[in-house]
Parts: structure tokens; sequence; C-alpha cells
């Protein structure tokens, strides 16, 4: 293929529609709400691509204690561990509510990633993406308080952003899975959470609502903290 052309296929190639399209290697399925998708210790054989919906991960200890290590949206991929080589699954996957969800077979995500630039750099971006979001998770968990790093998850599951300038997305998760996400107690985050209620941050009936107040108020005191610096 000519230079020229080539360059317009990448320019035109669209991600999401190609994930979206069923053809070898790759599917379109539909899970319902608390669906098992694949669970810990299963065989790793393909990559999974959100395409609407939310997913719990969740690892088991030897000793039966069950963990959530994440809480996947809408455009992200998971189980792709496989494509190093790992042949069995590390953690378990479950939709959090109806999901559709493309699978590609670890053969299929190698020759998309190896014959579509445009598929390789829009998985390399999410890579990038991710890996970012994991350190600030870390520093997180090192540096900030089990409050402040209760308010930044709730931020973050909501989609409570600077540029956002819709609605929050409702959250649908326990007060123990939220204090498993931020190593805390079910106690503490349930004293954080009325705190949070009381000053007007979010409002639970069921599922959370995080207000955009909320980061408000952590924008201040990072403005203030830097001030007394």
């Amino acid at each position: 293929m000519p230079n020229v052309w080539r360059k317009q296929a990448e320019d035109t190639f669209e991600p999401r529609a190609f994930l979206g399209r069923i053809s070898a290697g790759k599917a379109v399925e539909h899970y319902v709400k608390n669906q098992t998708i694949y669970v810990q210790g299963d065989p790793a054989e393909e990559v999974f691509f959100i395409q609407r919906g939310r997913v719990k991960l969740s690892v088991l200890s030897e000793h039966g204690k069950e963990a959530v290590v994440g809480i996947l949206d809408e455009g992200q991929f998971f189980g792709e561990a496989c494509i190093e080589g790992a042949e069995r699954r590390n953690a378990s996957s479950q939709a959090m509510e109806d999901c559709v969800i493309t699978s590609m077979t670890r053969r299929a995500m190698l020759a998309a990633l190896n014959t579509e630039p445009g598929f390789s750099a829009f998985f390399i971006s999410y890579l990038l993406s991710r890996n970012s979001q994991m350190e600030d998770d870390l520093i997180d968990h090192l540096f900030n308080c089990s409050e402040k790093r209760l308010a930044r998850l709730l931020l973050r599951l909501a989609n409570v952003t600077l540029e956002g300038v819709g609605q929050s997305t409702p959250i649908a998760l326990s007060q123990e899975t939220l204090a498993e996400m931020i190593g805390t107690t079910r106690s503490r985050v349930s004293f954080f959470m009325n705190r949070f209620r009381k000053k007007g941050y979010v409002d639970y009936n069921g599922k959370i609502e995080v207000h955009r107040s909320l980061l408000d108020a952590m924008l201040r005191k990072k403005a203030q903290l830097e001030e007394d610096e």
C-alpha cells in the first residue's frame, strides 16, 4: 500500500467501531448484572473490552478472603495479561450492571496490534493512562489519609472531573467494598460518608450520588496546603 493510502487508512480507522464488530476471534457478548465473566484460576485465553457497563475485578486469598482490586468502566480493557503469556487469570471479573463486552482471543488481539496501527495506538494509549492511574493510586495509598483516599475514589468512580459538565455516575457499591478498595475499615468509611453527606458532598439512598462540591472542597484544601507551604 502506498504511504499516502496507508496514512489515510490510519486516519479513518475507528477503534471503537472495530471492537464493536464480530469477526474471526472476536465476539460481542451481553452480560447481566452480577454475572461472572471469568474466575480467578481460569485459563487466560482472551482480552476483554467494555463497550457498555461496569465490571468489578476481585482476588481471593489462600485463606478465602476476597478483596476488590478494581472497578472498570466503559472504554477499558481487562484480561490483557494473556498477551504477555499469562496462562491463568489472577483475578475474577463480574458484571456490576448489564454490560456489552467485546472478547478477543490472544491470537486475534496480537494480529490486530500488528496489522492495525490505529488500534495499536489506541491500546498503547489505554495502557499508558492505566499505568499513570496505578501510580496515582499507589501514591494515594502511601501518603494520603483514608478520608482523602475515599474522596478521590468516589470522584473517580462517579466520573467527576475538572472538565466534566454532565451529571455524575451513580455508584452502586457497598461500604465494605469501598473500605477494601482504600485499605480501611467499614466503620471508618461509614463515618466519612456521614460527614460528606452532612456537608452536601454526597447523597445516598441505594446508590451514592457524588456532587461536584466534593471536588471543589478537595481543590480548596489542596490550594490551602500549597499556600501554607
